[in-house]
């Protein structure tokens, strides 16, 4: 009788910038190439390509972080490149640059202003290894300050995303129920769930093949609601899944506050979103 070895999946990530700070983008990296190594070493993963996508004007201190980090990283067998020059094709065609290219059993969709638990990365490869119906995978986030940040959703109401993302925090006390639905606050912290609606873009962690079977992310979408459009469109290749044992930080903000430009590309991206999936107001 031949013994089958386990099979030790590869892992793709791609990480897209738009005059990213440097110093939180470094953080971010060196966390990934650090939860890699340890998943690594565990035996949970084999290789990793991670790729830095430049919406942005090239930039030789980018360049130059970038050329350092890639040396550091292909001493434990980790390729890191850039990818720029092709101006600001949006948040969603950004990451599919990494998609169309990517040859890997799973793909990473990462926040630059994401760092990664030492654990992580091994804790979900491990559980979607074991659990092929799982399409892709959310973790616990938390913001810089520690506080505990919601990712996964259900189908959300205009209201929802009005209460949400520009009401006064007085409102959204008045609201707190409605709003704790809709944010799935009831998802145990102890257990994995699965049948999640929609996971956040700031981590998603997919199997490859998913990704490239529904074409990545819809190119419309210039940013936001790029995430909740493709969490929707991956339904019938499997079900999503939130993983509360992996952890992440998120240093990302609302769209409110970001100016009335942020605003205005939310809004586009709402119409379109509801416009594809169905309007739903209250």
């Amino acid at each position: 009788m031949i013994n089958n070895p386990k099979h030790v999946p590869t892992l793709s990530v791609s990480v897209v910038i738009y005059k990213t700070d440097t110093a939180i983008l470094l953080s971010g990296l060196r966390s990934l190439l650090g939860a890699i190594a340890v998943a690594v070493a565990a035996g949970e993963l084999q290789s990793a390509r991670v790729d830095i996508i430049n919406n942005a004007d090239a930039d030789p201190v980018l360049s130059a972080m970038v050329g350092q980090l890639a040396a550091e990283a292909a001493a434990q067998s980790v390729e890191v490149r850039l990818l720029e020059g092709h101006g600001n094709v949006g948040y969603g065609r950004g990451h599919n640059l990494s998609i169309s290219a990517a040859n890997t059993d799973y793909h990473l969709i990462l926040n630059p202003d994401v760092t990664l638990a030492q654990d992580a990365l091994g804790l979900g490869l491990r559980y979607m290894m074991q659990n092929p119906a799982v399409a892709a995978l959310s973790p616990a986030v938390h913001d810089g300050e520690g506080h505990k940040q919601y990712v996964c959703k259900r189908f959300p109401s205009v209201l929802d995303f009005l209460l949400r993302g520009f009401a006064p925090a007085a409102v959204r006390r008045a609201f707190e129920r409605r709003l704790a639905h809709y944010e799935m606050r009831e998802l145990s912290e102890q257990e994995p769930s699965t049948g999640i609606p929609i996971i956040s873009g700031c981590f998603m962690l997919f199997r490859t093949s998913v990704l490239r079977s529904v074409g990545g992310f819809d190119a419309r979408y210039f940013l936001y609601f790029e995430d909740f459009d493709l969490s929707l469109r991956v339904h019938d290749k499997g079900t999503l899944a939130y993983l509360p044992t992996m952890h992440i930080t998120h240093l990302g903000g609302d769209s409110a506050s970001k100016g009335l430009r942020h605003i205005g590309m939310f809004v586009r991206s709402g119409i379109l979103f509801y416009n594809t999936h169905g309007w739903r107001f209250l």
